[in-house]
């Protein structure tokens, strides 16, 4: 990657050398978007050997609860940081894949994908690319895309702020398990574990569950008062049940009461997507060996592997997994891994959909 694309101004002198310099070698060049529901990442790259040459990012990128005007907003800030403005006349080809997305194999006027089109072809336009191929895609498809070799065929999982898996024929889903929105389902992505925790401390504050980290961290991510918050170590461990009989620090009836009253409308006052935010608090709490947000981990890993199984897997199949839960190092992908152990599938953690994206554009061209 050319550092000089990341960190100089596209106006500058240096960024315009380097242009110069990446439009001799590089005649035609593709950009690949992997548009989420908490980014937008785009990737410039060589037409000819994948290359990446520069990338941006920007806000959540969810066709279907990301505002219009704003979908295109988010895109176009990515672009324009990925792609100098010199280099934009070199762009061939542009492939997008969007959460709230369906796939290629459903109708033309799927919501999602008009939005999609729309934002997309709005923002392209406002920065200066004019590609003769422009490609909406899932999130799905992009994600399977996205490991090594670029497969036509297998199971992919995708565990960001939501979760579905699909089973990949030539390169469209053929069909798709999960996926339903934070409303319906969504079971073991980001949103579901932050509403668990959530629902873990509501339970905790009025006695219908024992004490849990996740009190005080939860409360302080919603800027409840310090005078109303638990204890510091008020959680129970791997290797105590947690229930009234803990060595846990006291906390009051009436702190207890009035964090729930003032919890409440916190929630309440943001966008319900929002619960995602505390997915991270769960992972740390349970690497701390707080047992309730151990448990919350271990019930998503069984919801994401009961989403995979519903496809049916066949022994060795390949299955490709990522979103910020299941990428390298994610905190599901062990569990994850040793629960679908018995299914025996080749599973391949990859970072983000946008070397997909990338991999669509450059096939696209070709086609």
């Amino acid at each position: 990657m050319n550092s000089d694309l990341n960190q100089a101004s596209a106006d500058s002198p240096a960024a315009r050398a380097s242009a110069a310099s990446l439009s001799r070698a590089a005649p035609a060049l593709v950009v690949g978007i992997d548009a989420g529901g908490t980014r937008t990442r785009a990737v410039l790259a060589d037409l000819g050997d994948g290359r990446t040459l520069g990338e941006g990012t920007s806000g959540p990128g969810n066709a279907l609860t990301v505002p219009g005007p704003v979908l295109a907003d988010h895109l176009a800030e990515a672009l324009a940081r990925a792609v100098p403005e010199p280099l934009r006349g070199r762009v061939v080809a542009v492939a997008g894949g969007f959460a709230g997305t369906g796939h290629g194999g459903q109708a033309a006027d799927e919501p999602g994908r008009v939005r999609a089109q729309a934002a997309l072809a709005a923002a392209l336009a406002r920065v200066g690319v004019t590609a003769a191929e422009v490609g909406v895609h899932s999130d799905i498809e992009t994600a399977f895309a996205a490991a090594p070799g670029h497969p036509a065929d297998g199971l992919v999982l995708v565990a960001g702020t939501g979760a579905v898996a699909a089973r990949i024929d030539a390169r469209v889903p053929a069909a798709t398990s999960g996926g339903d929105g934070w409303l319906l389902g969504d079971d073991g992505g980001g949103f579901w574990i932050g509403r668990a925790a959530v629902r873990a401390v509501l339970r905790a504050a009025d006695g219908r569950s024992g004490p849990t980290a996740l009190a005080l961290t939860v409360g302080r991510a919603l800027g409840l008062p310090t005078e109303i918050l638990p204890p510091q170590d008020y959680g129970g461990t791997d290797a105590a049940p947690c229930h009234g009989g803990t060595d846990a620090a006291p906390w009051s009836a009436a702190s207890r009461a009035a964090y729930r009253e003032r919890l409440l409308p916190a929630v309440m006052d943001r966008p319900p997507v929002r619960l995602a935010d505390h997915a991270p608090l769960v992972v740390r709490a349970a690497e701390e060996k707080d047992a309730v947000a151990t448990r919350i981990l271990h019930e998503a890993a069984r919801r994401l592997a009961d989403t995979v199984a519903a496809l049916a897997p066949r022994p060795g199949e390949p299955l490709v997994v990522t979103g910020g839960l299941l990428a390298p190092d994610g905190p599901l992908l062990i569990p994850l891994t040793e629960r679908l152990a018995p299914l025996a599938l080749a599973i391949t953690p990859v970072s983000d959909g946008s070397p997909g994206a990338v991999a669509l554009a450059r096939l696209d061209h070709a086609i």
